[in-house]
């Protein structure tokens, strides 16, 4: 018998149904199981059937929580099954020792990978079994895809490497976020503070950019600053406006952002350019084209609803999960690449197509698409073991999506359009105008062939730019009046889902160090595509975060717990130093060991410099009961009123 073992029932399922199909038998259904009519097996694992054991596990000690019992690290690491799902390991268990081959089918991730493999090993399948393991790796539900993918297998031990990454990042995550979330616990509660204090390595670094964001916005001090227009009138009486460039002269005048500060300067210069002669002194004209945008990731798609719809992280990824497993009308959603295999660009004029049923809307567009236009999209070199988020060839009725789901899939379903619409095509000018010897500039953007951009604006919206006459360089023009724009500095805005999002996904741009950003970049960011919004959700869990409206505010225990920590607990270096040693795990340039051996020296580290003294901050700040609630009040250069903080159980969590 052969066995597959998928992650979940719905690709269970999706594999029994290729499997029947491929073979023109029937299948079976069992508890837990689908038989083929050949012989073959389908099962699966309900997402985690294992989980990494509780300290006290180790040691019924470690039931209460005591400083000298930290770091807690285990000499022989132990997994225990979940009790929610021991029926089906159990069924699993029975079916491994039955089978004469095994497949691996857990979703194409680091994650997915970790999961089945670590079922291998508690069930101890044997060594000559273990080396023919076979590799199924599936992104689209729908039968075509399956069956193709069925005739893709690969032997699973070529996947070690991405196991070890991601056993290596578990095991990790564990003890940093037991053994400091117990230390900081065990503080907070000596001053007063009864709530969970929770330290995971990406939670805490994403807590203290919101923390920071808020720290800055209550502490801005708005200052003015000036800018000088310049109206200009050629000979055939066009007119046109060009704004001033200070010259190096000026610096010290002008604040880091290269705005002048000076009121009497700017003043000046509009009096000097007021009713004199000016002059083009360059004058550059280019055609540029922009290439279509490419497919979404999971990160980018969240990004994009929460700015157009609202919707939280969570609620985009549970859609997406629903619109990939329930109506199969999208691929894998998990997915960190934004690129497509070039064998999927045949399958374009059926997925449009499908298109037309599920998105009606989008009819008159999909007609007017070219599927022999190959974007940037299409490239194999930057395609791992998932592609990106894509609509599948399933036709079905809107009636049965909610609107969430109406939402997420029309915005996969017009950026995979867009690949299939030319080059957006524009004149870009610019001029350099000299006035009493001081530079002023003007630009301006002219379409030319609106390309796939027709997609991406409503029908009634008409495109402003700022347009300019015919101009030549040499040309004399004359300064009808400068005009003086008196401005004041802005803080930046409080955080939403999804500039919090954009933030996690590009964190390089928070950080000082260019090692430290290179990492960042290499590794796109605090967190994975999978994991991101349950950071987040659980950061307003436990009380650290509150919403007000769109915006996402620190809470005083939030504050007070980032505080208190040291200061590389709560900045993104410490995960980008992970993150690129876990890269390298999963590329076999480095071993497991190299990684988890400093971790624990670290770790001893952190605990002993961990101090009582350190959470003064949370000092007669109320925890917040589960589920309990209690109204917050922005700060605006006051206090904030005391934000219970969510009580939880010992975190292992990023």
């Amino acid at each position: 018998m052969k066995l597959y073992i998928a992650e979940k029932p719905s690709l269970g399922r999706a594999i029994a149904s290729a499997l029947a199909s491929s073979v023109g038998g029937r299948e079976q259904r069992g508890d837990g199981f689908i038989k083929i009519s050949n012989g073959d097996c389908v099962s699966w694992c309900i997402g985690h059937l294992l989980e990494q054991a509780e300290p006290h596990v180790y040691n019924p000690e470690f039931k209460s929580w005591r400083m000298e019992h930290l770091p807690i690290v285990p000499d022989e690491w132990k997994l225990q099954p979940k009790k929610e799902t021991k029926s089906q390991l159990s069924i699993l268990r029975k079916l491994v020792k039955e089978a004469d081959e095994l497949v691996h089918a857990g979703d194409p991730d680091r994650e997915g990978q970790l999961l089945v493999d670590q079922l291998f090993n508690y069930l101890k399948v044997s060594a000559k079994k273990r080396s023919t393991i076979q590799r199924l790796l599936v992104s689209d539900l729908n039968l075509s895809a399956v069956q193709r993918a069925l005739k893709q297998l690969e032997l699973n031990k070529n996947f070690a490497p991405l196991s070890a990454s991601a056993l290596a990042r578990s095991r990790a995550d564990w003890l940093y976020g037991i053994n400091m979330t117990r230390a900081y616990t065990i503080h907070g509660r000596n001053v007063g503070y009864d709530g969970v204090l929770s330290v995971g390595r990406v939670q805490t670094p994403v807590l203290g950019l919101v923390v920071r964001r808020c720290i800055e916005i209550e502490t801005f001090i708005s200052k003015p600053f000036y800018e000088v227009v310049a109206h200009l009138v050629t000979e055939k009486d066009e007119r046109f406006t060009a704004n001033w460039r200070p010259s190096e002269a000026c610096k010290p005048y002008m604040d880091d952002m290269g705005r002048v500060l000076l009121k009497k300067l700017a003043e000046k210069v509009v009096a000097s350019i007021t009713d004199k002669p000016a002059k083009i002194t360059k004058y550059e004209k280019k055609n540029k084209k922009q290439a279509q945008p490419l497919p979404f990731s999971l990160s980018i798609l969240q990004i994009d609803a929460a700015r157009q719809f609202g919707l939280s992280a969570q609620t985009v990824l549970t859609t997406c999960q629903a619109l990939y497993e329930r109506h199969k009308l999208i691929t894998y959603p998990r997915s960190d690449c934004r690129f497509l295999p070039k064998e999927h660009h045949s399958e374009a004029a059926s997925i449009l197509d499908a298109i037309k049923s599920v998105e009606p809307k989008l009819s008159e567009k999909i007609d007017k698409a070219d599927v022999r236009i190959k974007s940037a999209a299409w490239n194999d070199a930057n395609v791992t073991a998932h592609h990106a988020i894509i609509p599948t060839q399933r036709k079905m009725n809107t009636s049965s999506l909610s609107r969430a789901e109406q939402q997420v899939y029309g915005l996969i379903a017009r950026q995979y359009l867009a690949q299939f619409y030319p080059v957006h095509e524009y004149a870009d000018t610019r001029v350099e105008v000299v006035i009493e010897g001081g530079l002023f500039v003007a630009s301006a953007k002219t379409v030319l062939k609106e390309g796939w951009q027709v997609l991406f604006r409503s029908d009634n919206a008409r495109e402003t730019t700022k347009t300019l006459p015919l101009l030549e360089a040499g040309q004399p023009l004359h300064c009808d009046r400068g005009k003086l724009l008196e401005k004041n500095t802005t803080p930046p805005p409080y955080f939403t889902d999804a500039t919090l999002l954009a933030a996690m996904t590009g964190i390089s741009r928070y950080v000082s160090s260019a090692d430290i950003r290179k990492i960042l970049k290499e590794t796109d960011g605090l967190g994975t595509e999978a994991t991101r919004a349950g950071i987040i959700e659980l950061l307003f869990r436990r009380g650290f975060l509150v919403r007000q409206g769109k915006q996402i505010l620190a809470t005083d225990a939030g504050r007070g717990l980032i505080k208190a920590l040291p200061e590389e607990a709560t900045l993104p270096d410490m995960t980008a130093h992970w993150e690129a040693t876990l890269n390298a795990i999963s590329q076999r340039e480095t071993a497991y060991s190299d990684f988890m051996n400093p971790l624990q020296s670290q770790l001893h580290a952190l605990i002993a410099n961990s101090s009582s003294g350190s959470v003064d901050s949370l000092r007669g700040v109320v925890a917040k009961s589960a589920g309990g609630k209690k109204k917050f009040k922005r700060r605006s250069k006051k206090k904030v009123s005391k934000r219970r903080s969510s009580a939880g159980q010992n975190s292992n969590s990023q």
